[in-house]
C-alpha cells in the first residue's frame, strides 16, 4: 500500500554540524492496517511522517502510495491522499472559523472553490452525523468558533477532518501528546472507532508504549534512522518494548 524504498536523508549537509537521518531505509506499510512508530527522540519519526506528507524534502528514495509514485508531489498536492492530525491540537484547525466552516473546508479538500461557496446547506446533516459519532456534543456547537474548544474536542475535530474524505493514508503525529491522560484515552478510542469504521490505512507516531500496543496492528520501533524491531503488536509486550526502547537510548548516550 505505502513503499518507502531506499530512503535517505540529511541535515545541515556539508557543514561540522551534518546529521544523517535515514540511509536507504526501506519500508512497506500493509493497506488498511494501522501501524505504530516509536522510538527515542531524534530516532527520525517525525522526520519519517514529513517526508511522506511532502512538508520535508527527501535526498534520495523514493514514495509510493498504492503503487503511484508521490515523491514530487508538493504537500498540497499529496494532501489529496493523506489526511493528517497533528501533536499541536490548533494545526489540524482553523481557531478563527466555526466547526461547520472548518468542515466545509476539509470536505473541499482537493477541490476549487470560492469561500462565497464554502458552506452547502445540503451537506450540513452529514457533518452532524459524522460529529454525533465523537459524543462529545460538538453537533450541536456548528457555529461555534474553534478557538473556544478544547483541546480533546479540537483533536477530536480534526481527526474527523481528516478522516471525512477517506484517505488512502491517515498520519498521526503524536495526536494525544498534549492532551491530559483522561482526554487522550478519549481520543484514541475515537481514532479507533474512525479507523475501523472507514478502513484507513494508518501511521502513528506515540511515546505511548500502551497505546502502541492497543490501537494498532503492527509496531515499529526506529533508532537512528534504522528498524530495531517490527513485529504485530499482538505478538509483543510492553515490558518488552520498554526494555528495548531503553537499550537503545543507552546505546545513543554512549
Amino acid at each position: 500500500m505505502l513503499r518507502i524504498i531506499n530512503l535517505s536523508k540529511s541535515f545541515n549537509k556539508n557543514t561540522d554540524n551534518e546529521i544523517n537521518i535515514f540511509n536507504n531505509l526501506n519500508l512497506k506499510i500493509e493497506a488498511n492496517k494501522s501501524t505504530a512508530i516509536i522510538g527515542p527522540n531524534g530516532c527520525g519519526k517525525s522526520t519519517l511522517l514529513n517526508i511522506i506528507g511532502g512538508s520535508i524534502s527527501k535526498d534520495y528514495g523514493q514514495i509510493q502510495l498504492k503503487g503511484k509514485d508521490i515523491s514530487e508531489l508538493k504537500e498540497e498536492q499529496r494532501a489529496i491522499y493523506i489526511g493528517r492530525v497533528y501533536q499541536d491540537p490548533s494545526m489540524g484547525v482553523s481557531p478563527s472559523l466555526t466547526i461547520l466552516e472548518n468542515m466545509s473546508l476539509a470536505d473541499k479538500k482537493g477541490e476549487k472553490f470560492t469561500l462565497r461557496k464554502l458552506i452547502k446547506k445540503n451537506n450540513i446533516d452529514r457533518y452532524v452525523e459524522l460529529l454525533k459519532d465523537l459524543d462529545l456534543g460538538l453537533e450541536k456547537k456548528l457555529n461555534t468558533k474553534v478557538k473556544f474548544l478544547s483541546g480533546g474536542q479540537r483533536q477530536s475535530l480534526s481527526l474527523v477532518m481528516a478522516a471525512m474524505k477517506h484517505p488512502d493514508l491517515l498520519l498521526l503525529d503524536e495526536h494525544t501528546a498534549a492532551l491530559d491522560p483522561k482526554t487522550s484515552s478519549v481520543v484514541m478510542k475515537k481514532t479507533k472507532e474512525l479507523i475501523k469504521k472507514y478502513s484507513i490505512t494508518t501511521i502513528m507516531i506515540t511515546h505511548n508504549m500502551k497505546d502502541a500496543i492497543e490501537y494498532s496492528d503492527r509496531i515499529i520501533m526506529l533508532n537512528n534512522g534504522k528498524v530495531v524491531l517490527d513485529k504485530p503488536s499482538l505478538n509483543v509486550t510492553e515490558n518488552e518494548l520498554v526494555k528495548i526502547y531503553r537499550t537503545n537510548i543507552q546505546e545513543n548516550i554512549a
